[in-house]
């Protein structure tokens, strides 16, 4: 028990350091910094693997509050991001959870505490970084319009386009913001399980990407949000407006993966080469419409169980 306990102890405090030295060259060191920022929560996410939950518990909380003392301010809103991601994706390993467990927690971490961020910054800064990109996007179409203007070239209606854009962007940013944190935490999952890995942890796999399978709920989320669009109008910048745009956006995107999920299945079937494969993807996203009906023929009528029976025979 006293072994246990002095391991405990020691390894928590080594774990410290090594957090607390990497968040210090994240903030301090410019170039460097950018790299080490994404394996900060590495030592965390080592111990929380090896140690009680209690122990890594608490071994983050004190990390978090030392970052602090390193890196001010700034230090302690990046150590707030990334502390809870190393104990996520540390204490998922010991459980023995998949990553796409891991993926949704440390997403939702990130989502959460962004947006706790962001909040405060409002309240205790008076610091509004959504507001400041839609004045900086306002100038720019300003700045254009003085420059068609003076050529003469300014098309009527101009400012009531100019309007509509900048409430659409403001609509669909939820969306963006979302999907951004989502593929942050990917990216971190992806650098950390793979040192883990060197470190002899025994660390989860994604699937492959032709494997992925939405659940088929989503194509009926599809088909609501698709026939509301139909006989129901929103009037723009509304809450109605901007709940059914970003539903709209999110559902798309995630039947255009489907899609590009289906092509990679299929490539593999037929035995295509890789290169190919790429090509094809990268078509997929001006063909973003036709991929997104690939998709939904994918996920609703099983095309992949069909191929795979024809093959059989």
């Amino acid at each position: 028990m006293q072994r246990n306990q002095t391991n405990y102890l020691t390894y928590g405090s080594m774990m410290i350091a090594l957090f607390a030295i990497l968040l210090a060259m994240s903030v301090y060191v410019p170039v460097l910094g950018f790299f080490t920022s994404f394996i900060v929560p590495l030592p965390l996410a080592w111990y929380s693997a090896k140690f009680e939950r209690k122990h890594a518990l608490f071994v983050t909380v004190i990390a978090v509050l030392i970052s602090f003392i390193i890196g001010g301010v700034f230090g302690f809103i990046f150590g707030l991001l990334v502390g809870p991601l190393g104990f996520i994706i540390g204490d998922s390993i010991r459980a023995k959870k998949s990553k796409l467990y891991m993926l949704m927690a440390t997403g939702l971490s990130l989502l959460l505490m962004t947006a706790l961020q962001y909040i405060l910054s409002i309240l205790f800064f008076n610091m509004n970084v959504l507001k400041q990109f839609i004045t900086t996007i306002e100038v720019y179409y300003e700045q254009l319009g003085n420059i068609m203007s003076s050529v003469g070239q300014l098309p009527e209606g101009y400012e009531e386009l100019v309007q509509q854009s900048i409430i659409l962007i403001e609509s669909i940013m939820p969306s963006y913001f979302i999907g951004a944190v989502f593929i942050s935490a990917w990216l971190y999952l992806i650098i950390n399980l793979s040192l883990l890995k060197k470190l002899k942890l025994d660390v989860p796999k994604f699937p492959k990407f032709m494997d992925f399978r939405l659940p088929k709920a989503v194509l009926w989320y599809y088909l609501i949000v698709s026939i509301f669009s139909l006989f129901v109008s929103f009037e723009i910048g509304t809450f109605g407006y901007l709940v059914f745009v970003n539903a709209a956006l999110i559902l798309r995107v995630l039947l255009f993966l489907q899609g590009v999920s289906f092509i990679h299945y299929y490539f593999n079937v037929e035995g295509w080469p890789k290169w190919s494969m790429i090509i094809a993807t990268f078509l997929a996203v001006p063909l973003y419409m036709f991929t997104i009906i690939v998709g939904v023929l994918d996920l609703g009528f099983n095309v992949r169980g069909f191929i795979k029976d024809r093959y059989k025979k």
